[in-house]
Order: C-alpha cells, then structure tokens, then sequence
C-alpha cells in the first residue's frame, strides 16, 4: 500500500481536487492524506486569535467570509443536488462549529479545534465528490489513530494499533482519504503536528503500516539544489538520502516538514517528492543511499540570533559547555550550529522568545555578545572524514563574503555557514555558480 499526501495548493480549487484523478489510481489501494484547502489554515488561526483576543465581532466576520469562500468552493466541486446538499450540510455543520465559540469560554484547547476544521472540510468535501462521480473511497477520521505523547512526539505504535483495524474493516476497498496535520495529544484533545504537518503525517502513516512508498505531492518538481526564487537555472535533484533531505528540510528547504523524513527512515520507506503540476516530473527519490563524490544542493535559514560566550574560565574547564546547554534546555530553546575556542562558544538559535532569559543566565559565565538578522547556508552533499576538496570549492566561491561561523565534520552531509542576512543573496548566487 502507498501513502500520498497533496499539499493545500494541490487541493486549492475545485478544479484542482477534479485533477487529483489523474494521479491517484482508484484500482490501486493506497490512503490519500490531504491538507486544507490553501489559505484556509491562514484564516483559521485568525479567527482562532481573534476569539483568543475576545473580539467576538472580528471572528464572526472572519467565519462569515470563509463561509462564502466554501459555498462558493462546492458549487464548482459538486454538481448534482443530492451531493451538493450534503456537502452544504458538511459546511453548515463545521461553520456552526467555529460560529459557536462565540458563546463559550475560548482557550488554547478551542483553538487548536478552530485550526482543525481545515483538514476535516477538505477531505470530507473530497470524499463526497468522489461519491458523486461513483469512485469508492472510505473516510479514515485521523483524530481515531494519530496521537502525540507527553513530549507531543507522534507515537507510531499507536498509529499502527489503531488504524490497521480500520483497513481490514475494508477489505474490498482500495481508497481511504484521511486528514494530515491533525492529532490528538496525550490528554485526549484535538491538537496538531505544526504547520506543514502533514507532510509528517503522511510519513508517520507510511511507518504505522509498513507502507511501500510515501509520496509528497506539491507544486513543485521535487527538491532543488537552491531556492528558485532566488537562484536562476536551478534543478530539482533526482536521489537524496535520508540524512541529506533531512539536512535541507531543517535549514530552509521549504517543500518539506523537517521532521517528516524521520519515520520512513526508521523504517526504510521510499519518498517521493513529485510536483502536483507536473506528475510526469520524476521529482526527488529519498532512500537510505547516498550518492558519493557529489554536492547535491544548497539551502538557507533566515532569522537566526548568534550568542558569543568569552570567558578566560573556560580554559580547561570541566562541564563548561554541559552548563551552558543547560541554559538552554530550561527554556526549551533548540541550538542550530555550534563552534568552540579555548576561552569561548559561540552558537545560533531560530526562537529568540526566551532570548533576554538565555543572556541573563549566561552573563554568568563571561561576556556574551549577540547578533541578529543572520542566516544559515546549509551545503549538502558527501562531506565525509575521507574527502578532500569539497569543503575548499564552497570556501573559494564565498572568499569575498564576510562569515560569522564555520561548522564542519558535525555529520557526513553538512557544511553550514554564517553570515549576514543582508549577504544571503549573494552567498546563494555565487555558491551555485561555483558548485553547479
């Protein structure tokens, strides 16, 4: 069984759910994970903040002209009364829903429900079409077998539990159509796995069910060896291993959740990045094997903080650095790239939220120095201990372009390299046209 996940473009208009068929195989059994319909998550968690705020009147506003986006959405998706009415009935039902809130107390625990209802409408409207049309499809509710621990890490153990009962209660059938991004946590309530969750989700079905490949669907024609919309005369990359496209999808290759290569890897499960556009595009292949003596592609990360630790302490200093993670770790803050001297440290963060905290503590251990507005350049690619070369070729294309860190050896894949943001364009350009 295959798992295909489309992304919210892919289903962002009556007319592109219509063309799913050409990609989906009706006699081929697979599940089908959809996304909501594009801009429909942003409008959401505008409502969701606008209830959050008290500001009853905004939500309903917002409610009100989402509401006439689906009913304008369903009379080009469905054409027959008896399917639209049920698809009327399906709008009415979620649009009471978030109209509701209004009248209850309006938590986070309410709000992650607001957020929900984009992948509930999308894949219920789907499933209705293709009853008109007369395609069978079985609707697997997501909320039923994908669950997020303590730690709010998916459990696949869980996932398997759950949702092979669901398919062997359908035999006969080929098609099941499922919800991506949405969860529940420990306790039971309605949550999600982050934006571009379902990328994630698609990747932890393919895991709980052993599948034999997982497919991303998007609109683009697989991962790039550079930003696009940055870089002329890019080319999507035809093989990359586990360890590579993770390495991409972390330090800004946007076609891909970061985390959503995780567990297909465990399980050694293909993916597939194919282009939504274009399916004859061959895409991105994502397998346990890497390609040697070659640099794949290059990838960016805006809005990142540089923290600077002096000390003359640190010189011979037993747990320094075990002490100055824990700083971090109590407020929860992810570390990007690390470099080390005998007198300091010097480290990146994405999430500044805790940012005044962080220095405060560390001020206790030298002088810090922070720089913001900086950005990461991930070059990925066969870096491995026994090469000589690669890293001198991405050197020699920045010679002219000032650097704030270096981080190499940390793996077998990555050079990263930090630098201003205002440098970012230039850095990309020129690296393309030495590596490429």
């Amino acid at each position: 069984m295959k798992v295909l996940k489309f992304g919210g473009t892919s289903v962002g208009s009556p007319a592109r759910m219509h063309k799913l068929l050409d990609i989906i195989n009706p006699a081929e059994r697979q599940i089908v994970v959809l996304s909501a319909v594009s801009g429909t998550t942003n409008s959401l968690v505008e409502i969701g903040q606008a209830y959050l705020a008290g500001d009853k009147a905004k939500a309903a506003t917002l409610v009100g002209v989402l509401k006439d986006k689906y009913e304008a959405f369903i009379k080009e998706l469905i054409q027959t009364p008896e399917f639209y009415n049920q698809a009327k009935e399906v709008i009415d039902y979620h649009f009471k829903l978030l109209s509701g809130f209004a009248n209850d107390l309006f938590t986070p625990i309410e709000d992650k429900i607001v957020v929900a209802q984009g992948e509930l409408l999308s894949t219920t409207l789907y499933h209705i079409y293709l009853k008109e049309i007369g395609v069978p499809s079985v609707l697997l509710p997501a909320l039923e077998f994908m669950k997020t621990d303590e730690d709010n890490e998916p459990i696949v153990d869980h996932i398997t539990q759950h949702l092979t009962p669901l398919l062997e209660k359908h035999p006969d059938n080929k098609l099941f159509i499922t919800q991506g991004y949405i969860c529940r946590n420990s306790f039971g309530e309605i949550d999600n796995l982050r934006r571009g969750g379902s990328d994630y989700t698609a990747s932890l079905i393919g895991a709980g069910i052993r599948s034999e490949e997982v497919q991303i669907w998007t609109d683009i024609d697989g991962m790039h060896n550079n930003d696009p919309r940055i870089v002329k005369g890019t080319k999507p990359i035809a093989q990359l291993s586990f360890d590579e496209a993770a390495e991409l999808a972390y330090f800004g290759a946007k076609i891909l959740h970061p985390q959503s290569v995780f567990p297909a890897q465990k399980y050694k499960i293909p993916v597939r990045l194919l282009n939504t556009m274009d399916p004859k595009a061959e895409g991105t292949l994502i397998t346990n094997t890497s390609e040697k003596d070659k640099i794949k592609s290059i990838a960016a990360k805006d809005d990142i903080t540089a923290i600077k630790i002096q000390s003359s302490r640190m010189l011979l200093a037993h747990g320094f650095l075990r002490r100055v993670f824990e700083v971090f770790e109590r407020y929860r803050t992810s570390i990007d790239m690390i470099t080390t001297s005998e007198v300091g440290v010097s480290l990146t963060i994405d999430d500044t939220k805790y940012l005044g905290e962080i220095t405060k503590e560390l001020a206790a251990f030298g002088t810090v120095d922070i720089d913001v507005n900086h950005t990461i350049i991930c070059v990925v690619g066969d870096f491995g201990a026994d090469k000589h070369g690669y890293a001198a070729r991405v050197l020699e294309a920045i010679k002219h372009i000032p650097l704030r860190m270096i981080s190499y050896g940390g793996s077998d894949h990555n050079l990263s390299l930090l630098l201003k943001s205002e440098e970012k364009v230039e850095a990309l350009r020129s690296l393309h046209n030495r590596l490429f």
